[in-house]
């Protein structure tokens, strides 16, 4: 399992950690095998100079014994006593022997006599011993004046001289010997600075330690170590004894029938690489000292690159929340101030196109007023306001008289223009008369004023006041406009509660007051013959919200060539707890005239997306068609409220076609079309719902972003039997494949009308025929068992 950093400081820290520690391991490793590589070189030099050391000590004692011997062969009182061979000099020839060899300390001095029998020794057992030995030594002494040899006693070595006395032919030889033991060894041992043990090996090969410089512990086990270090004659081995591991070498001496004597030299790797060690010491403190700084630096310089991009991280989790004030800071001139000063720039910009945007969103461009959406955020904090201090707020709404007729007329340039110097007028009315008081543009040729803490005297004031300066004419371009205005007041508290019923309640005056063409009108529940039923609706409406009592219906869309379901029409119903299912016709059009169908669409279109999500992982790839209101073109804020939601379940635009009407588009085009360009611009496929019922299609169809027109079920349900409807949607189709638009026809409910369709060139089809509206819920099992009635007519005719 690969480990996680959870920060970006904690893996430089780890990276850089990692290679100085592997760096320093890996010198101390090489440091470490040059000491032993040189050590063990030093240690094989030492050794083999040692073997010639012990060579040259063991002649120097071979001379040293022939000196002596030979001084007491030619000492004349010596030769005579020995030529006189008279039993009475015994004692005198065995002192001289004794003293002679005591000046060279030998361990045995002997005469043998001109019958080579020994006649005279210092130690009786040893030259007993050595008699046979010494015997066949004679000949070689006297042809060579003197000869050497090596023997070994009660398995310990010995060197012998023998030296022949002549007198002037030779009389009697002298034999002297010399012990090969810890003397010699430790003699070795301050010459050389090697260990030194004196072994003899018998004929079964085991080991028998005569004399040695090693510690007591460790020279009892060397000879069952050497047993099992076979084959290491001359050769230098490493051998561990106790805890300590030396470079030894054997050295043979002598040999003495089936006997060996040799010596083993040895030097200690402890001794051989204690000043390495102590280097070695300096070294592990140096480096573990660099690891400590280099951690440090480390330490700091991961600091110093991930504090920055922390505080740039901070800075953009402020950025997501919306903050957008705080500066970035940065002093430095490296890769990271360029991040940093890109960063600010990044908010800054973030910030401008921010304001923008909200600015888009709450104020009308045209006239630079607050919109109905900022306008309804005013209000509510006036009423608010209001509701601590228990102050009445009003809310004049007026809506132009003959605009449309000037504005089509005289050209939409014109008309803006004319709505800008009726702001002007407005807004320096409103200074003059109420300071207070703010205006807004709601849509169209719709103004709304906000009245706070008035009452209904200075509410009708103010309303007399803009009814005057409305009725004085305009003039522009050279041309003089008279225009009027109906407008409506309501207030709180007597009206409404809250801001969105007290704006329904004016526009509902207002209406009244365009019906009567009476000027000014208070809002008065008679006005409204369902008033008190429409609030108690209202009520009931945000509840069926908040309780998730409505439900996501869909009728499919079939593609009438191939008869594959293509894709499918969002629809809303509501499951009321107390009436039951309430179709749409009983809630739609009091939610577009209160304002609510805004939330209502915002909720289809929120389940419509998470239904898509729900048929691509089951597979299904359709089209969802979501229909749109009025209300829902005047929110310039829609196509961001899409995104987001489009955005949390991961679906795109171009998954979804949005529906709308005629009338929807003819009540502001400038801004509905507005809405529509930003909508079609991130992706949405736009189409003409219940296209011919309206007046004015063919004007906007050629300037809107639309990629289908959707035949009304009123042509195509009677369609087979009379001709009118039926060449209705023939040119219908005939328009739309002119301007290369996809069409779609509802209301099919029979085989026929299917068929005349299809022979039309229709691309698409919906209605009772193929299927009625079905919960969203049970679609996929719809899917499943979904087959064109026309493909089996085909599949059995074949």
């Amino acid at each position: 399992m690969a480990f996680r950093f959870r920060s970006l400081q904690s893996r430089i820290v780890t990276l850089f950690l990692v290679l100085v520690v592997a760096v320093q391991v890996v010198g101390l490793i090489v440091i470490q095998r040059g000491i032993d590589n040189n050590a063990r070189q030093s240690i094989s030099s030492e050794l083999a100079n040692g073997s010639k050391v012990f060579r040259r000590l063991l002649e120097q004692n071979a001379q040293s014994l022939r000196f002596g011997a030979r001084l007491l062969t030619r000492d004349t009182a010596f030769v005579a006593l020995v030529g006189n061979n008279d039993d009475s000099d015994r004692a005198t020839i065995e002192s001289a022997l004794a003293n002679s060899g005591a000046r060279i300390k030998a361990a045995l001095t002997m005469l043998v006599n001109g019958e080579r029998q020994v006649s005279a020794s210092t130690n009786p057992a040893q030259a007993a011993a050595l008699e046979q030995q010494v015997l066949g030594m004679l000949d070689q002494a006297e042809a060579a004046d003197g000869a050497n040899g090596m023997a070994i006693i009660d398995r310990r070595p010995y060197q012998i001289v023998v030296m022949p006395v002549k007198a002037p032919i030779t009389i009697a030889w002298v034999v002297m010997t010399f012990p090969i033991d810890w003397q010699l060894a430790r003699d070795m041992r301050e010459i050389s600075g090697l260990d030194t043990t004196i072994l003899t090996r018998d004929a079964a090969g085991s080991w028998l330690t005569v004399g040695t410089t090693l510690a007591p512990q460790l020279a009892q086990s060397l000879p069952a170590r050497l047993q099992a270090q076979a084959g290491a004659d001359g050769q230098p081995f490493d051998l561990t004894l106790g805890e300590s591991r030396y470079g030894m070498r054997l050295l043979p001496v002598g040999q003495a029938g089936r006997q060996s004597t040799q010596v083993l030299l040895a030097r200690s790797f402890d001794e051989a690489t204690a000043e390495y060690v102590r280097l070695e010491r300096w070294l592990i403190a140096l480096t573990l000292g660099g690891i400590v700084i280099s951690a440090l630096a480390i330490v700091f310089t991961a600091k110093r690159i991930t504090q920055p991009i922390s505080a740039l991280a901070l800075t953009a989790r402020r950025l997501e929340q919306g903050d957008y004030q705080q500066p970035v800071h940065s002093r430095r001139h490296d890769e990271i101030g360029a991040l940093a000063r890109a960063f600010d720039a990044m908010r800054a910009g973030i910030a401008r196109r921010e304001e923008e945007i909200r600015h888009l969103a709450y104020w009308d461009t045209l006239t630079s007023l607050p919109n109905r959406a900022q306008f309804l955020v005013l209000l509510n904090q006036a009423l608010q306001q209001a509701q601590h201090q228990q102050q009445a707020v009003f809310v004049l709404m007026m809506d132009l008289d003959r605009f449309k007729h000037v504005n089509d007329v005289m050209g939409h340039s014109f008309g803006d223009a004319l709505l800008q110097q009726v702001a002007q007028r407005l807004q320096t009315l409103l200074v003059r008369q109420h300071q207070a008081a703010q205006l807004a543009r709601m849509g169209g040729d719709e103004f709304a004023v906000l009245l706070p803490a008035a009452d209904l005297a200075a509410a009708r004031q103010l309303a007399a006041a803009i009814l005057r300066a409305l009725e004085t004419p305009l003039s522009l371009e050279d041309q003089t406009v008279d225009l009027g205005a109906g407008l409506g007041i309501a207030g709180y508290p007597a009206h409404a509660q809250d801001g969105e019923t007290l704006l329904g309640m004016a526009e509902v005056a207002m209406y009244s007051a365009k019906l009567r063409n009476d000027g000014a009108v208070i809002y008065d529940a008679a006005l409204d013959k369902g008033s008190a039923q429409s609030l108690s609706l209202l009520t009931e409406l945000r509840h069926a919200i908040e309780r998730d009592e409505f439900r996501l219906f869909v009728q499919p869309k079939i593609a009438l060539k191939t008869g594959q379901v293509v894709g499918m029409e969002a629809l809303v119903r509501w499951q009321h707890p107390q009436r039951g299912n309430v179709f749409p016709d009983a809630f739609i059009p009091f939610a577009e005239q209160t304002g609510f169908i805004r939330v209502l669409t915002r909720w289809v279109m929120e389940r419509s997306a998470r239904l898509c999500q729900e048929l691509e992982q089951a597979g299904y790839h359709l089209k969802m068609s979501v229909n749109l209101s009025t209300r829902d073109l005047m929110d310039q804020d829609l196509p961001v409220k899409f995104g987001d939601m489009l955005q949390r379940h991961g679906q795109s635009p171009q998954s979804f076609c949005l529906e709308i009407t005629e009338s929807a588009i003819m009540d502001d085009p400038v801004r509905a079309q507005n809405t529509l360009a930003l909508l079609s611009a991130m992706g949405f496929e736009l189409s003409i719902d219940d296209f011919g019922t309206g007046y004015s299609s063919l004007a906007y169809l050629k300037s809107l972003p639309v990629n289908e027109l959707k035949i009304d079920k009123s042509f195509v349900l009677n369609m087979e039997t009379d001709l009118g409807d039926a060449r209705i949607v023939q040119s219908t189709i005939s328009l739309a494949r002119a301007m290369h638009l996809r069409v779609v026809a509802e209301g099919i409910e029979t085989e026929t009308v299917w068929r005349l369709l299809e022979g039309m060139k229709c691309d698409q089809g919906q209605g009772y025929f193929m299927s009625r509206p079905i919960p969203a819920a049970q679609l996929e099992d719809w899917l499943a068992q979904w087959q064109s009635p026309l493909l089996e007519q085909r599949a059995a005719a074949e």
